[in-house]
């Protein structure tokens, strides 16, 4: 996806996810019922930041262009304004650090996966190094067999 549809989808995906939220808020006995909807918010919002800061690809004009600049800025800033709203809503519906402790355990959860993945890596690393020895020890006990082979046939034939 370009950076400029990537934030139009962004921008769309925090605007309707922010309109459920308002719709629903008052309604929801549990944060469990709006949380699809602020994942999306969360996603809409990252897509709109990654459009804004990606400058390759496109022409000059798309880069630099006084319509693409504002247009990314304006829509940022929109972005954080909507999350700031629901954070205000979320804390007077549930309680004052309430969205305090969303970000807290996502920003936990978020690092949480970025550690198993560099788990997952090293491991791999590690299982790649442990093959790469094998080939070695079994390329040596090959040379090594067909060198005592070699010199069996060898020995047989001077024999005879």
């Amino acid at each position: 996806m370009e950076p400029i549809s990537t934030a139009l989808a962004g921008i769309a995906l925090v605007k309707s996810s922010v309109e459920f939220i308002k719709s629903n808020i008052s309604t929801a006995k549990d944060i469990g019922e709006i949380a699809s909807q602020i994942d999306a918010l969360f996603t809409g919002e990252k897509q709109v930041q990654e459009a804004r800061n990606k400058k390759a690809g496109g022409g000059l004009a798309d880069q630099f262009g006084v319509q693409s600049v504002a247009k990314e800025i304006i829509d940022a800033k929109i972005a954080a304004e909507k999350l700031r709203e629901v954070a205000t809503m979320v804390d007077m519906r549930f309680g004052h650090g309430t969205w305090a402790g969303i970000l807290a355990e996502r920003q936990k959860r978020m690092q949480e996966a970025r550690e198993a993945a560099r788990e997952r890596a090293r491991a791999a690393a590690n299982r790649q190094a442990e093959i790469e020895e094998m080939i070695k020890i079994a390329a040596v006990v090959v040379g090594v067999v067909a060198v005592a082979i070699g010199l069996l046939i060898t020995a047989m034939s001077s024999a005879f």
